[in-house]
């Protein structure tokens, strides 16, 4: 389900590429204050759109900043399996929190 003004606690994060890589870029869209969330993020819902069209939701969870993101299809048709990745860098990008992916998590 695509984030709306009566779902406040998911936030639309769009994804540099098809799928998830280590060095791959997700920006979040619509947070209330970026600078502050990029100083001490917090767990959040996320809404993943791709470019290709594909979207997925996902979880941020910060004690270990890591990113929980389920099986989805791409646009083209490939599966691809469900994910925890890493979380190398949070950082405030003007009105956006752009999340930098690290490695896949071992949990």
């Amino acid at each position: 389900m695509e984030p709306n003004d009566d779902d406040a606690t998911t936030i639309l994060a769009t994804c540099s590429h098809t799928h998830l890589f280590p060095g791959a870029r997700c920006h979040l869209r619509g947070l209330p204050d970026p600078t502050a969330f990029a100083t001490a993020p917090h767990p959040i819902e996320l809404y993943l759109r791709f470019p290709d069209g594909a979207a997925t939701d996902a979880e941020l969870h910060t004690e270990t900043p890591t990113l929980s993101v389920p099986a989805y299809t791409t646009g083209a048709g490939t599966a691809i399996d469900a994910h925890t990745w890493t979380i190398r860098d949070v950082t405030a990008t003007g009105d956006e929190v752009e999340l930098t992916i690290g490695a896949r998590s071992a949990s």
